[in-house]
């Protein structure tokens, strides 16, 4: 008789490091997955069998792979030698479920050499958890239709289906999947063939080709009543297919015209084609990402896949498209090729980010995508990694919990930035050629960034680029480490040269650091006294602070480093500099080039906020923003302003600092006007919306006007989706909203409830949070955790987020996560999604009992926190800035604005 037994000792879940990761002496060959989801109310389950594979690399009695959340009987599990087709006696299954692993143990030594099938049959839960094999629903006339869909990443496989669930344990896939016959199914692969289920009147198999190797967080499966729409012709030789509910089918449109096009230019690109033979891309209501690279079967939020052309605004198109281009750079960068383990999850996030504005300016080359990622990644990413409490780029990492904390802006957006510095000295034809080498030499395979090293160090050297060292030793400072460098330029006017050193930007210096690290780099330094002219460069070596370079220019002429801010680093000078850079601005500001505008604005603003340059500098080069029309510079100054607006907005002193704001904004507002007019450009209608965002915040002119009669006559013909101007209509709804009472608000409400559009819905759930009455607020946050409130799982985040932006929503907020918490951690579906919440939340926390609640939090729930409490542990360090922050500079900037008005 076989024993079967279940652990749940704290041993496992204690071990660190190695013991977390799955022994190498037995690896996946072949999958054979079967899966039957009952999509029936009280019935939510999975009927499973998997097969696997296997090849013995060490001889060992042991096989260990994955399980989570499945029910099984251990006298269920087989064991066959493929060599002798002879069943292997087994004489122990054991299920760790703190670990989650299966550990089966035979009666003999499994030999090297030789391959086995490991077999069983289980039950799943479709779970509402948007993980594993999970279920969604969606109202159709009236009725609620249940589907079932998968989320793998990065470790939810294990709850589909038994598995060797780690990314470098590569495997051919043959799913069959059970469905009604009035329901379809999809997965990696085409379809192969369906058959009736022998006893199951009214249901059949689906069973799908079999997969290249692909890990298994890239497994994707669905089974709905979905319809869908094939691309047109001739944009790419991979059949196309938009799948989506029934009633938003015409709104697939845009994504079926341009996701066949990015996927032909990323072909181009890596000069590899894609080798897959279809390519799916799916538009759910709910999914715990934006969107899910699984090979061949992409998954999006409705959001970032559907484009209605009359409710859809202009940001919701550029969502689209941005988020279709990251997805599909996927299809090799993290598909073909995948990182070894999550450490270098970067090498997958990071260059999808990248290469996500590649393709959006393919096929749409009027958004500015090249320049937009100045404001989306490398800007917005240094507020995080300025932090003593950031994490380096590559990071170990074991836990299940560790590696989900991966996912955020160091790994996508300051990996992305990096890559961009990478791909501007090394060249655009080195770096392109290099990813090729890179990609064909570990395609269907797993790489460490190494291997990205070596083939762009040859290729560099097949090139002639003269580098200071190979790739390797340039990047490691920047990918090893946190945190990046302050080049401070010191000009000897006289000698007409320059000292320029480097030294870690610091949000706060903390003098009781017990930080090691020698936090140097190899800066590449460009810099120009004229954008007419070609730009000249020069490096910092690590192991130096500082160098001297010669003719940087003449005393009177002003110089900039960081041409087009291309370097992850900010750029400080001497005040006589700052003053000549000043000058320029106010006289003829389109001297210096648009990127540049928005890195001076951006630096000077966030050095100025670490006491390192008088705010009168910072504070004096927004004055020529009067005069500024383009939308980055402006979204910088924005950003960088609306820290102040933080410090200030419940203080005395706000009406002088909105006194200041006003006079930047009138100009803008004036020249950009409230209404759209047919033929405006992308970049226009961004800088509107951001104008018009500030002159209702503001009250600017007939900005609050404007927008509570627009939503008056919404109200009184709620049909007519045209009154209300599309890109205009989250802040006329907030407006409305926040200048108004519970008429406005319901109507809002029920138009969210009503609204087929997912983007329109988005714009409406923030038009709820900017409420002014307290009680309001309160109930909307109970809402957001009510399943029948109306309001998705997925939503709730943003509703905590956005009430939590509202200076009479943020107390009550963090108190309701302090009062709720067992309740929202329950949930949530990760600790780090409440975190996050938290972070956003104490954003303008500045006062020292703001700090001690926040300490208080973390002490209260550390045990609970685990891995999550970094990001806590950020909250923390911010809101003690901004302590200091209100200590040196609040009077200073007040001095300033009254003497400047």
């Amino acid at each position: 008789m076989m024993a079967a037994g279940t652990t749940t000792s704290a041993k496992r879940a204690g071990r660190a490091g190695e013991d977390l990761r799955l022994p190498r002496d037995i690896l996946p060959r072949l999958y054979e997955v079967t899966l039957l989801p009952i999509l029936i109310e009280g019935n939510f389950t999975t009927e499973g069998s998997v097969s696997i594979s296997v090849d013995c690399i060490q001889s060992t009695n042991k096989i260990t792979l994955h399980i989570a959340d499945i029910v099984f009987n251990a006298a269920d599990v087989t064991l066959t030698d493929l060599t002798t087709s002879q069943l292997v006696g087994i004489s122990n299954v054991v299920e760790d479920k703190i670990g989650q692993f299966l550990v089966v143990t035979t009666n003999v030594q499994l030999l090297a050499g030789r391959q086995y099938r490991l077999s069983l049959t289980f039950t799943s839960i479709l779970n509402n958890e948007l993980r594993g094999f999970y279920r969604s629903s969606y109202n159709e006339n009236g009725a609620v239709k249940y589907m079932a869909v998968s989320q793998m990443q990065p470790t939810d496989a294990r709850r589909a289906f038994p598995c060797f669930d780690e990314p470098n344990m590569k495997a051919n896939f043959t799913m069959k999947l059970g469905r009604l016959t009035t329901q379809l199914s999809t997965s990696n692969m085409p379809v192969k063939e369906t058959t009736p289920i022998a006893d199951r009147p009214g249901y059949v198999w689906d069973l799908f080709e079999t997969s290249l190797p692909v890990s298994t967080y890239l497994v994707g499966m669905m089974v709905s009543e979905f319809t869908f729409i094939d691309s047109p012709p001739g944009l790419s030789t991979t059949p196309f297919r938009i799948w989506t509910r029934p009633e938003a089918v015409s709104q697939a449109e845009y994504a079926s015209r341009i996701g066949p096009q990015v996927l032909t230019f990323y072909e181009d690109y890596f000069q590899i084609p894609f080798p897959l033979p279809k390519q799916d891309m799916v538009a759910l209501k709910d999914l715990s990402f934006g969107g899910m690279e699984n090979w061949g079967m992409i998954t999006y939020r409705e959001t970032a896949l559907l484009f209605d052309p009359v409710k859809s605004s202009e940001s919701d198109k550029q969502r689209v498209t941005t988020v279709v281009a990251h997805e599909l750079a996927h299809q090799w960068f993290g598909d073909l090729v995948t990182m070894d383990w999550w450490s270098d999850l970067w090498l997958n996030e990071g260059f999808a980010s990248y290469l996500e504005y590649q393709g959006a300016n393919f096929v749409e080359p009027e958004f500015g995508m090249i320049e937009q990622i100045i404001i989306n990644d490398v800007q917005d990413v240094f507020g995080i990694d300025a932090l003593e409490s950031s994490h380096p780029i590559s990071v170990e990492v074991n836990d299940p919990n560790e590696i989900n904390e991966l996912f955020d802006d160091i790994s996508y957006g300051k990996g992305a930035s990096i890559i961009r510095m990478l791909n501007k000295f090394l060249g655009e034809q080195s770096f392109r050629a290099g990813l090729t080498n890179y990609l064909n030499s570990k395609k269907y395979s797993n790489a460490v960034q190494d291997d990205l090293w070596a083939a762009l160090t040859a290729q560099a050297i097949a090139d002639n680029v003269n580098l200071p060292v190979d790739v390797r030793t340039i990047m490691n400072t920047w990918t090893l480490k946190m945190g990046y460098p302050i080049v401070t330029v010191v000009r000897n006017y006289a000698t007409m040269t320059a000292d320029i050193s480097q030294a870690r930007f610091l949000l706060r210096f903390n003098p009781n650091s017990t930080d090691q690290t020698v936090y140097r780099w190899w800066v590449p330094l460009t810099y120009t006294t004229d954008f007419n002219q070609p730009q000249k460069s020069s490096w910092i070596p690590y192991e130096q602070t500082a160098i001297q370079i010669n003719n940087v220019g003449a005393n009177n002429q002003w110089v900039i480093f960081n041409v087009d801010q291309v370097g992850f680093y900010r750029v400080n000078y001497d005040v006589t500099n700052w003053n000549l850079i000043v000058s320029q601005l106010l006289s003829d500001y389109q001297q210096i080039s648009l990127i540049n505008r928005a890195q001076l604005l951006d630096d000077s603003l966030n050095i100025a906020r670490v006491n390192v340059l008088p705010y009168s500098v910072s504070l004096g080069l927004t004055q020529y923003l009067i005069n500024e029309r383009d939308y980055i510079p402006w979204m910088s100054a924005l950003n960088g302003l609306s820290y102040l607006d933080l410090m200030y907005i419940r203080t005395v002193g706000y009406e002088d600092f909105k006194d200041y704001l006003t006079k930047l904004v009138t100009p803008l507002y004036d020249y950009v006007k409230f209404n759209d007019t047919v033929g405006d450009s992308h970049l226009l209608i961004y800088t509107r919306v951001a104008a018009v965002k500030w002159a209702c915040k503001l009250q600017i002119g007939d900005c609050v006007s404007s927008s509570i009669n627009f939503y008056q006559a919404w109200m009184n013909d709620p049909t007519n989706p045209t009154i209300v101007p599309v890109n205009e209509k989250q802040t006329i709804t907030c407006t409305a909203i926040a200048n108004g009472g519970n008429a406005e608000w319901d109507f809002a409400f029920q138009r969210y409830l009503d609204s087929n559009v997912a983007a329109e819905s988005s714009k409406l759930l923030y038009g709820l949070s900017c409420s002014t009455d307290p009680l309001v607020l309160q109930s909307l946050l109970e809402m957001s955790l009510d399943s029948n409130s109306g309001i998705r799982r997925n939503d709730a985040s943003s509703v905590f987020i956005n009430v939590g932006s509202n200076p009479v929503g943020r107390d009550l907020t963090f108190d309701f996560i302090q009062t709720r918490w067992s309740e929202m951690v329950a949930f949530f579906p990760s600790l780090y999604d409440l975190a996050r919440i938290v972070d956003s939340v104490s954003e303008g926390f500045n006062t020292p009992l703001e700090v001690q609640e926040l300490k208080q939090l973390q002490a209260d729930h550390a045990d609970e926190l685990g891995t999550a409490a970094r990001a806590i542990d950020q909250s923390i360090e911010r809101a003690e800035s901004n302590v200091e922050w209100m200590s040196l500079h609040y009077q200073e900037v007040l001095d300033w604005i009254q003497q400047n008005p």
